[in-house]
Parts: C-alpha cells; structure tokens; sequence
C-alpha cells in the first residue's frame, strides 16, 4: 500500500524499520551494482559556516522503482559542549524518478549512522584477514558503537580495545558491547600500543590531526578510516596511506575531503595511487587482500548511493507496516 502525499518518519521509525544487518546486504548489493555499472555516479555539494557546515550527497537509485535520493546534513563540531546538540543533525528527501513527487522525508541520522558502520562492514569482509579477531577502536560515540556491531557481524572479534578522548564515553560503549555482543573489551588511554596488537583498527572520530601512525600498524593490519569527512578533518598519518593500499568508497570525495587528501597535499600520493573503490572490490573487478602481510586503508567519506539505498527500504517497509504521517506539501 502507498501512502498519499510526502511520508514524514521521525528518527524512531528509522530505527525500527532499518535494522544493522539489513542494511550491511542491502550496502554490499549496491556496491556490488556501481561497481558492474549499473548505478550512476552520485553527486556532492558543501556549504561552509562560521562554526560547520552543510553538505548534500544526491544519487540515483534505479530498480524495479527508482528514486532519487538527496540527503542534507549539517556537521557543527562544536554542538555538543555548547548547545546540547548533536554534532551531525539532517534530512533525507526521496523523491519518484518518474515523476519527482516528494515520496518521504525522514530523519537523517539512524541512516547516516547505520549505512557509515555498514560500509566498514563491507569493507571489512573483503578486506580484512579471515582470522582477525583483535580490533582498535578510536571514537566511542554512536558512529563507534554502530561500527564495532557492524564490523563484529562479519569478523567475530574476540578482543577490542576502546580509546576516546572522553574517557566515560570509552568506558560507558565498553560497558554497554561486552555484555551485547559477548567480548572482552579494553579502555586504553593511548590507541598506540593496541592498535600495534591489532588485526583491524577502526576510526570514527572527529580529529583534526592524525591519530594513527605509520609505526605503530602491524603488518595484515585492516583500517577502517572513517571520520575525516572534510577536508579539516585527519585520522591518519599522511605517511602510512601513501605506503599503504588505500580502497576508497569514492576517489573524488577521498582525493578532496578524506584522509587522503592529507597525503596528496603533502605530495607522497596522486589520486592514482589510490587502488581501488570499494565498488570495484565487491564486483570482483579487482581482488582486494592479495597477501596477509599488506596493510589495507578503507577511506570512507560516506557516498550517496548507501544513503539512497537504506533510505529506499525504510520507506518500503514503512508503506508496508503504514508507519509515518502523510503530508501534503501542496495542500
């Protein structure tokens, strides 16, 4: 049954119609179709304020029924300490791609939340080595706890070591995972030493100067580079990336606001050094771990067609269960 009118979905309702498994098949599947062609290219635009911006991802998502996807988040660093806010609040907009007619909107951050932990998910299972089972984890917000469901979905863990520069906030996700997901984690103070015993090592941070260095990555290491989403934004030594094989979930979007864009402004890469996207790994354009002694950087500035892809199958299901309220935009 479709409703009439635009499907307004409060956060609440994403969370119950967009489940963490769910969207890591429905990520893997759209990765899986860009990288044999059959999505086209999403697009990006940013907007600076004096205290953060606004940035929009748009796609298209074609399929038995294709939307247009756009999604408007605003990223103030600063939120939290001065105005109990969240750092990243937005919207998701999908649209018919026959017509254009405004089919929802919904709050954007259970889908920001969920399809981000879903791609290091992705990432992880064809990246990582089969055997990992000791992961760092730098950032313990929501994004951190998302990431180490996620990435415990397709690597059972065994051990996790949890750095924050709150230290509650590392001790409250450590409290909360070990008991949910059955491991053994560890609040560290200083992410060297345990990213160093590490099999994968996963930053979601907000940081503006790197945190994990080149000398301290084992080799087989997988990292899941998450948190530099803009180009102030840096988690990763500039050094380790251009020695490392480096897997984007979008070249142009790493080359001008991820991690990578730290190493080619130092001049120790070119965006041709990167080795692949995601999209291509997936298809089995190319093969991805070919050794396990190489280390891996998934650069993940957060692309469109995951959010076009969760967003379709929350207004789905929503249809379905006739969750939401209907507004008439025109009325």
């Amino acid at each position: 049954m479709q409703t009439e009118g635009t499907l307004l979905l409060r956060r609440s309702d994403v969370a119950e119609l967009l489940s963490l498994n769910e969207c890591i098949d429905a990520v893997e599947e759209i990765f899986r179709r860009q990288g044999q062609g059959k999505v086209p290219v999403p697009g990006i635009l940013g907007v600076k304020a004096p205290r953060g911006g606004l940035h929009v991802k748009a796609g298209l998502l074609p399929g038995d029924r294709s939307y247009v996807v756009a999604k408007l988040n605003t990223n103030f660093p600063e939120n939290g300490p001065q105005f109990a806010l969240p750092t990243i609040q937005g919207v998701i907009v999908l649209y018919d791609a026959e017509n254009g007619s405004p089919l929802a909107l919904l709050d954007s951050m259970e889908v920001t939340i969920k399809r981000t932990a879903a791609a290091s998910a992705v990432a992880a299972k064809y990246l990582a080595r089969m055997n990992s089972s000791v992961a760092t984890l730098c950032g313990c917000g929501q994004q951190g706890r998302a990431q180490l469901r996620a990435v415990h979905a397709v690597r059972p863990l065994k051990k996790v070591y949890v750095f924050d520069r709150d230290e509650r906030a590392a001790r409250n996700l450590a409290l909360e995972c070990a008991v949910e997901l059955r491991l053994e984690i560890e609040v560290v103070r200083n992410p060297r030493r345990a990213i160093q015993q590490s099999d994968i090592c996963i930053t979601c941070t907000t940081s503006r100067e790197f945190l994990v260095r080149k000398e301290d990555v084992s080799p087989g290491t997988f990292i899941a580079a998450v948190g530099a989403d803009d180009e102030n934004k840096q988690e990763i030594e500039p050094s380790l990336l251009a020695s490392a094989k480096v897997i984007a979930d979008s070249s142009e979007q790493c080359c001008t606001i991820g991690d990578t864009h730290h190493a080619i402004a130092q001049g120790l890469m070119r965006e041709e050094d990167i080795y692949a996207e995601l999209s291509e790994i997936v298809a089995g354009q190319k093969p991805g771990r070919t050794s396990e002694e190489e280390i891996i950087i998934f650069d993940s500035t957060g692309i469109a067609i995951e959010d076009a892809v969760a967003a379709a199958m929350v207004y789905e299901k929503a249809n379905e269960a006739q969750l939401g309220e209907s507004f008439n935009f025109a009325g």
